[in-house]
């Protein structure tokens, strides 16, 4: 029996090239977009893609129904975040003067404050957008075949701040270093767009759907 792989549909973010990298590296399996709580909770794996805003991301997760079926698959399958789907993970988004998220892991989730400047004096532009390095900080499945400080495509303006750093996989350096992937058991999560990031990040979303936590 193929697998099953849902991508989470909540009415926000780039979901349909989500599914279109995964496809083209997931063989025979199926992917399909979805906000059937049902669904997700068959899955055998879970990709909960997202950008925008905090607070219209969490309203829109609590209007389908989701967040239950979410955090059942978070906790119990194999699990990626991309983007916002990193961020809502934590417990708090100084977003609009505060704003709660799911949280599954103790941490925020911190606007870049804009005064950071690049080599040549200038101030780094928010949001954070293009192309960086990626340095891992742990080995992991996800990892395999990507050479440490490959660059992926990133756009935010936000960035977790987990309390536990042994969640941290990977950071990344934008005028101030920050968590760029957390890792724990059967959850990865990234602020950079594998989708986006050409080869590497099919490699890594080959990963994804090949691994065995």
């Amino acid at each position: 029996m193929s697998q099953k792989i849902a991508v989470v549909d909540y009415g926000m973010g780039n979901l349909r090239s989500v599914a279109k990298a995964i496809e083209h590296v997931a063989g025979d399996a199926e992917v399909r977009v979805t906000d059937d709580p049902g669904y997700i909770r068959r899955a055998h794996r879970v990709v909960f893609p997202g950008q925008g805003a905090a607070r219209d991301c969490m309203a829109a997760i609590g209007e389908h129904h989701l967040n239950q079926a979410v955090l059942e698959a978070a906790r119990s399958r194999p699990f990626l975040g991309i983007c916002m789907g990193l961020q809502v993970l934590m417990q708090f988004s100084e977003e609009n003067g505060g704003t709660p998220l799911l949280g599954l892991f103790p941490g925020q989730v911190r606007r870049f404050d804009g005064t950071a400047r690049a080599d040549n004096g200038l101030p780094l532009k928010i949001p954070h957008m293009g192309w960086s390095p990626v340095d891992q900080r742990v080995a992991h499945a996800l990892w395999d075949g990507i050479p440490d400080g490959a660059r992926f495509y990133f756009v935010h303006s936000y960035r977790v701040v987990p309390e536990d750093p042994s969640l941290i996989a990977a950071t990344t350096d934008y005028g101030v270093r920050f968590c760029s992937a957390i890792a724990r058991d059967n959850l990865f999560a990234c602020q950079f767009h594998p989708e986006k990031s050409a080869e590497t990040g099919l490699r890594l979303l080959e990963n994804f759907v090949n691994w065995k936590p």
